[in-house]
C-alpha cells in the first residue's frame, strides 16, 4: 500500500503496530465469540448469575472489537475479516458448551489473561512506534481484560 498519509508515522511503523492490533482484534473476537457461546450454554447453581456476568463481558467486548478494527483502519491497513483469517491469527481455542460452568470460568480467565499479554505486547510496538493513540486504545484493552480476568477469578472463589 503506497505510503499516501502523513500522521507521523512512517509505513513500517504502522505495519508493526497494526500487525500487533489484527492478533489482538482476532483473539478479542474469538473470545467475544466463545463468552457469548458460554452465556447461551452455561448451566448449574450459579446460571443467572453467570449468564449475566458473561453477557456482560460480551457486550463489552463487541462494542471495543469495533474501536480495534477502526484503528487498523486508520493506519491505513485492512483489518482481518472472516472466520478464517481469525482463525489464522488467534492462539483461542473455541469452547466446549458441554463443560462444567467452572471450566468455563477457568477456560476464560486464561483468555482474558492471554489478551492482557497480547495487548502489552502490541502496546511496546505502539510505544516504540510514538504511537500514542493505539498506546491509549491498548490501555483501555488491557484494563478491560484485567477487570473481566479479576471478575472471572473471584466467581471461581480465587483472588
Amino acid at each position: 500500500m503506497a505510503d499516501d498519509i502523513d500522521i507521523g508515522l512512517g509505513t513500517q511503523a504502522r505495519e508493526t503496530v497494526t500487525a500487533g492490533l489484527s492478533k489482538l482484534l482476532a483473539d478479542s473476537y474469538a473470545v467475544y465469540l466463545k463468552t457469548h457461546g458460554y452465556h447461551w450454554n452455561v448451566e448449574g447453581p450459579n446460571f443467572a448469575s453467570l449468564h449475566t456476568l458473561f453477557m456482560d463481558q460480551y457486550t463489552e467486548m463487541w462494542t471495543t472489537i469495533d474501536l480495534v478494527a477502526e484503528r487498523i483502519r486508520a493506519l491505513r491497513s485492512f483489518a482481518p475479516q472472516g472466520y478464517r483469517a481469525f482463525a489464522n491469527l488467534s492462539g483461542v481455542q473455541d469452547g466446549n458448551p458441554e463443560q462444567s460452568s467452572e471450566a468455563m470460568l477457568a477456560e476464560l480467565v486464561g483468555d482474558h489473561e492471554a489478551l492482557v499479554a497480547n495487548a502489552r505486547a502490541a502496546r511496546v510496538a505502539a510505544d516504540a512506534a510514538g504511537d500514542d493513540v493505539t498506546a491509549s486504545l491498548l490501555d483501555d484493552r488491557i484494563e478491560a481484560h484485567e477487570k473481566h480476568a479479576w471478575m472471572l477469578r473471584a466467581s471461581l472463589g480465587r483472588r
